[in-house]
């Protein structure tokens, strides 16, 4: 029985939806299920929005898609090509599966249709997802006249003699930030000819270009945009976008040009039940309450579906999660249904390109029921059929659950999304408060082109291309920081006399887009190597290595487990042996802090707040060993050099009356706003749209530059990356999620669901859970009362 015959025998028996009965399936199967459901809704079906073919797309192209089985495009598809093709930079912005890449392919493939001299360039933010619309656009022009447009791919794999022949023969290129930065814009007088004819640039999941990676990005573009006219062409940008809180603004701070924006949905969509799932409490060995692990729910969730039939997804968060969750759902469906063990499988990156494609081709058409996968399958790569997805925790943003959920019911039947749980304060939240989630809009996408540690680096490239202009400089805000480039010595004015136009020239004799890291790294790559056979492991950000590739450490690659002999920083490697050990290792810390400049301030009475630059200094001084039972073995000493962060944070303090009148004692400060701190890290994604990694913390009981009792969240990128001026902006909305996620939490002294931190440098201690919720709890009644008074 196909998937929609399944959906109407469902809504015949019984009248449910198929994802009702799937659901239901899950629940009969789960023992804990009925306490650990929270909340369940269902999202009704859509009905398509059809218009015609835009009159202007040639007649073999409509006859290539009618073939591919597009009868005729959907509403925002023709909006997006039409803004496009009138010269209209342009970002559709959609739910998945709406077909966003037909609102591109008509104009670029029009173009390149009508000019034998034009170019269009394609890029996304992984391979994967580049290299599976290449082989659509390859397909889609098989039998047409545009074979002559030779579409190619350019990314890290693609060969030394094969860049020769895309630079040479190449219209449509498809390659992403990384390779447009280092390989294209650095040595652009070699990709003159496709420069010379760009006439689109299309942008794809332009929603993941957020934070750091985001600023870079944005001055990737705008770089592009300068040498594009430098050779006489003026490219039009499509970006393609998941639901994003304000598209345009977002796409047009990547280009600094105005964008229009597509939001309405002219795509079908079938029936969707959203369930929100929280692990059941359990005893541990040690007598303490500890939630059941998302990976062990998931497996059984996903080994339930796989045995109804169900194709499904599991996207989980890390690599070795993927695995597991695999590993577990097969054993559990040998117990209960062994022919279907062989039907469930891992994906991850770090597998072959080619047992990614037939892992993609076997789930579609049925022959693989079951995958879990980390975000690898979250962009972009077409994935048809799909009954149901399980999310094993919060994946971040809104936007990238709406975008994993949309996975399942791509072809209109009814589906099921459920979420599960964490450990972590934010999932806690957000299942136990649905409308968080469910009824929220997702978040706008926060860039930063004007931060000094991004836009320096880029204005080297950037001069080192084609020297730049003082408008241009003008453009960036960048006076000053091209003044401390000068002071430098790696950049010099010249002209500005006898009518010459002033411009900046780079000087130095290094080729400089080899040291910038687009995807925002903090400091040069770590190399992990493995000691006995040379190989290369991966890499790691030079800021964070102290604490992950310490000496002795436990690290693990592709579900194997390796222990670090050496971390050798000033040489950019750390040599690892395979291993099993037996215990995992934790990192520990002292950090400072200190405000370098106030942004801004507010003062709330007994409540001060502030956004300020700051630097803070992290050094690890040693470790614990950790046995798999939780017991910690011992702890070992280290000693490495401290490491400042120049940064931005957000800061609130509180007065000794505040606190007398909150009851909370001398002794039990610092364990209140340490508790306050952690779970104020875990819940600022709710309205900054970062990960918990993308930040850090710090509280004292009386801070030096404030002389109060301060907390403060920071961005864990040099300059900032604007998460703590979001939590700045929002901040009785982020403290009052905070306190409702301590206050509701089952624990009874603190868990990881609410006051632990997994990153704590100080191993979660002190921490005091009651005190924090006595401590948030007069700060937001302080910021009530200001505001009623102001």
């Amino acid at each position: 029985m196909n998937p929609t015959d399944r959906t109407t025998a469902a809504a015949a028996v019984g009248g449910l939806s198929y994802g009702r009965s799937l659901l239901n399936r899950v629940l009969a199967d789960t023992a804990a299920g009925g306490r650990s459901l929270t909340h369940v809704v269902d999202l009704p079906a859509q009905a398509a929005q059809s218009t015609q073919w835009p009159s202007w797309v040639p007649f073999e192209l409509v006859s290539a898609l009618q073939a591919e089985g597009i009868a005729q495009p959907w509403s925002h598809q023709t909006e997006t090509a039409e803004r496009a093709a009138s010269g209209e930079h342009v970002v559709v912005s959609t739910g998945t599966a709406s077909g966003k890449s037909l609102g591109y392919l008509m104009p670029a493939l029009a173009a390149l249709h009508d000019d034998p001299r034009a170019t269009a360039l394609y890029l996304s933010p992984t391979k994967a997802l580049g290299a599976d619309q290449l082989r659509t656009v390859s397909r889609l022009i098989h039998d047409t006249t545009l074979r002559d447009a030779h579409p190619a791919s350019y990314d890290g794999d693609t060969p030394a003699e094969v860049r020769q022949w895309v630079r040479a023969n190449a219209r449509w290129v498809f390659t992403n930030p990384d390779m447009l930065h280092l390989g294209i814009l650095g040595s652009h007088a070699r990709w003159a000819r496709v420069l010379r004819g760009l006439r689109y640039v299309i942008v794809d999941e332009c929603h993941s270009y957020r934070g750091v990676f985001g600023s870079h990005v944005a001055l990737v573009l705008r770089r592009l945009r300068r040498l594009a006219a430098f050779y006489g062409a003026d490219p039009v940008f499509i970006f393609c976008s998941a639901t994003n809180a304000d598209p345009g603004a977002a796409a047009s701070r990547l280009i600094g040009a105005p964008v229009y924006a597509v939001t309405h949905d002219g795509a079908p969509r079938g029936a969707r039940t959203v369930a929100l799932w929280e692990p059941p409490l359990t005893t541990a060995a040690s007598g303490i309450p500890v939630r059941r692990t998302a990976t062990s729910e998931a497996s059984k969730i996903m080994a339930s579906l796989v045995d109804e039939g169900a194709r499904t997804l599991t996207f989980v968060r890390s690599r070795r999660g993927a695995e597991l969750i695999a590993l577990e759902s097969r054993r559990l469906l040998a117990e209960t249904s062994p022919d279907q063990v062989e039907k469930v499988a891992a994906y991850r990156a770090g597998y072959l390109a080619e047992d990614r494609r037939e892992l993609e081709s076997a789930l579609s058409d049925g022959s693989l029921l079951g995958v879990a996968s980390t975000n690898a399958l979250e962009l972009g790569v077409d994935i048809a059929g799909l009954d149901a997805v399980v999310i094993a925790g919060f994946p971040g943003t809104v936007a990238s659950f709406w975008q994993q959920a949309g996975r399942a019911g791509r072809r209109r039947q009814g589906s099921l999304v459920v979420l599960v749980a964490t450990d972590d304060p934010l999932d806690s939240y957000l299942v136990n408060h649905p409308e968080a989630l469910l009824d929220r809009p997702v978040e706008a996408t926060i860039t930063d082109p004007h931060n000094p540690y991004v836009l320096g680096p880029q204005l080297l490239c950037a001069a080192a291309e084609l020297p730049l202009t003082e408008a241009e400089v003008a453009a960036l805000r960048a006076e000053e920081v091209l003044a401390d480039l000068a002071k430098e010595g790696l950049v010099r004015r010249r002209g500005g006399a006898n009518g010459r136009t002033a411009r900046w020239y780079y000087t130095d004799h290094t080729h400089p887009h080899g040291g910038v890291d687009v995807r925002g790294g903090i400091g040069a790559p770590v190399a992990i190597v493995d000691a006995q056979t040379g190989r290369l492991l991966g890499t790691a950000d030079a800021g964070r290595a102290p604490a992950t590739l310490h000496d002795g450490a436990v690290h693990l690659h592709r579900g194997e487990t390796y222990l670090v002999e050496e971390l050798d920083i000033e040489g950019g490697v750390a040599f690892v042996t395979a291993v099993d050990p037996g215990f995992t290792t934790s990192a520990r810390s002292i950090t400072s802090i200190q405000v370098t400049a106030p942004i801004e301030e507010r003062d709330h009475g007994h409540v001060s707040v502030a956004f300020a630059q700051v630097a803070v200094t992290n050094q690890v001084i040693g470790y614990l060993r950790t046995l798999v039972t939780g017991e910690v073995l011992d702890q070992v000493e280290l000693d490495l050099p401290a490491h400042t962060l120049h940064t931005k944070a957000v800061l609130y303090t509180v007065t000794p009356t505040l606190l007398d009148a909150a009851n909370i004692t001398e002794e039990q400060l610092p364990g209140a706003l340490h508790a306050a701190e952690h779970a104020a890290i875990g819940i600022l994604p709710l309205v900054a749209g970062c990960d918990r990694w993308d930040i850090g913390g710090v509280s004292i009981a009386e801070h030096p530059d404030t002389g109060l009792p301060t907390v403060f969240v920071y961005d864990g990128q040099p300059g900032g990356a604007g998460f703590a001026e979001r939590g700045y902006a929002q901040l009785t909305t982020w403290l009052s999620a905070t306190l409702s996620v301590i206050d509701s939490c089952a624990c009874v002294d603190g868990c990881p669901s609410c006051v632990q931190s997994p990153k704590c440098g100080n191993g979660n201690n002190p921490l005091d859970k009651l005190a924090a919720v006595r401590l948030l709890t007069a700060v937001l009644a302080e910021l009530s009362r200001a505001s009623d008074r102001g």
